[in-house]
């Protein structure tokens, strides 16, 4: 299983909707100026996969990832992930008929409410945390 496309939307730099895609499954590179986001890419990856020390993805509360904390007129940051599933033999346990996989996971600014979508069902971390392998 490897990423196929990452959207970010409201996420740190990213305040409009952005799409990135184009992944090979064995290796890619992300390059661009300074300043340009390369980094928040993969803050957002650690981000959706369930980091829990923030400051490793350089926020000191969840709010900070956030796109401007809010000021430009965004309250939410989400991050979508879908993932190529075409390889049956690495599929997660009951996503075997499932060709892609998506799982976003969202923060709103003026909650500490933190949820993922995991294929279109809303599902919070501790529930994540439990699913037996």
């Amino acid at each position: 299983m490897h990423i196929k496309s990452i959207i970010l939307e409201g996420f740190k730099s990213y305040a409009q909707r952005t799409e990135i895609n184009g992944f090979d499954p064995l290796f890619n590179a992300i390059t661009g100026l300074n300043g340009s986001g390369k980094s928040n890419i993969l803050d957002s990856i650690c981000f959706l996969l369930g980091i829990s020390n923030l400051s490793q993805v350089r926020a000191a509360n969840l709010q900070d990832l956030v796109y401007k904390n809010g000021q430009a007129g965004i309250t939410k940051a989400t991050v979508s992930i879908t993932f190529d599933n075409a390889n049956k033999s690495q599929s997660p346990l009951g996503f075997e008929t499932h060709d892609e996989i998506t799982v976003t996971r969202q923060v709103p600014l003026f909650s500490s409410c933190l949820y993922f979508l995991f294929v279109g069902r809303v599902m919070f971390l501790n529930y994540i945390n439990n699913v037996p392998n």
